[in-house]
């Protein structure tokens, strides 16, 4: 039986591989980087300092990231793969009928869940930071909705996971070792 993995990465028979570097090493560590301080931040304890610096550094990271879209590598970049809602609506009702086409770079579906990842990173962060200061020193509120924010970027997160598997799967191809090597096969003309 085969694992999901091995599915994923199934070619037909009788078709040679060509890989083309996709995700540069920079979107790469940002990637992991920014998975890594999610994690830990749940992992520590809420007010303790390596939460604290975990958060600053996921912000930091998505100041980086902000950056690297306006002038990065070409996959990198926001005019790569952020589309407008029709795009996004078009290649909803593809993908449901089986139809859509397999992109080296972010589909538009995937872009909407990467700004809405990126933002909510950001609201945690903001959030987070703003506890720190005199003016907001104990509110509840602030509290609750740090809590409630973070929460939901769990949920996100779990999403993006998930459609990562399931997109690995129909398109036959290693979603997540692409985010580790950077490689993709390349489209077939």
């Amino acid at each position: 039986m085969k694992t999901f993995l091995q599915h994923a990465t199934d070619e037909p028979a009788g078709t040679a591989t060509h890989m083309v570097r996709v995700w540069d090493p920079l979107v790469r560590l940002f990637h992991w980087s920014l998975a890594a301080c999610i994690l830990g931040a749940f992992l520590v304890e809420e007010g303790d300092t390596a939460h604290r610096w975990l958060g600053y550094t996921a912000l930091g990271l998505i100041a980086f990231r902000v950056l690297w879209g306006l002038v990065g590598s070409r996959h990198a970049r926001f005019g790569d793969w952020v589309r407008g809602p029709g795009a996004v609506v078009a290649y909803l009702r593809e993908r449901l009928r089986g139809r859509s086409q397999r992109r080296l770079g972010h589909n538009p579906a995937a872009a909407v869940m990467i700004l809405l990842l990126m933002g909510w990173v950001a609201a945690v962060g903001l959030t987070g930071w703003m506890q720190t200061l005199d003016a907001y020193w104990g509110a509840e509120w602030l509290e609750d909705l740090h809590e409630t924010l973070a929460y939901g970027l769990l949920a996100l997160v779990g999403v993006h996971v998930l459609a990562a598997i399931v997109e690995s799967w129909h398109y036959r191809e290693n979603l997540v070792a692409a985010m580790v090597h950077g490689r993709k096969r390349a489209l077939e003309k």
